[in-house]
């Protein structure tokens, strides 16, 4: 059976299309379409980000973490510029990296609620840079999962 290169090209093309359409319409792709904002941006007029989905950064305000069982509910705030916005987050597992003390930039994506605090459905925290944790240490801070490196290259805590 001999396929016409005219029903060659359009199978090609209902492939390319339906690939598109599932990129644009299927689970982690319509992450993409996410806005992203800072907490200053949001926070200075809410009520224009309520009922959609973003992604807001800021920096995690220290000793704001706490942290209940039952439900497992994680709970802080994230800050820019005079701007404060609290953040629930209804896991019981975030990153390692997320905690007090290392002047975390973290980025959360989820809703705006109505009372003005965000519900996140995602918690990422923005480790610093290999550079900006050396100066950190040289400061005295201690860096997050911080280890020596032992012949072998195996990690071990001090």
């Amino acid at each position: 059976m001999k396929v016409s290169p005219v029903a060659k090209v359009s199978i090609v093309v209902a492939l390319l299309a339906g690939g598109v359409a599932f990129l644009l319409l299927g689970g982690e792709a319509q992450n993409a379409f996410v806005y992203s904002k800072l907490v200053n941006e949001v926070m200075a007029n809410p009520s224009s980000f309520r009922d959609q989905t973003l992604r807001v950064e800021g920096t995690l305000r220290q000793g704001s973490i706490q942290f209940r069982e039952s439900p497992c509910e994680w709970r802080f705030v994230i800050e820019k510029q005079g701007f404060a916005m609290p953040v629930q987050f209804p896991q019981c597992i975030v990153p390692d990296t997320f905690r007090d003390g290392v002047n975390l930039t973290v980025t959360v994506q989820g809703r705006l609620a109505a009372d003005n605090h965000f519900a996140a459905t995602q918690v990422v925290p923005r480790c610093p840079s290999k550079y900006e944790m050396q100066q950190r240490q040289r400061n005295g801070e201690t860096m997050p999962h911080a280890g020596t490196l032992q012949a072998g290259g195996v990690a071990s805590t001090r």
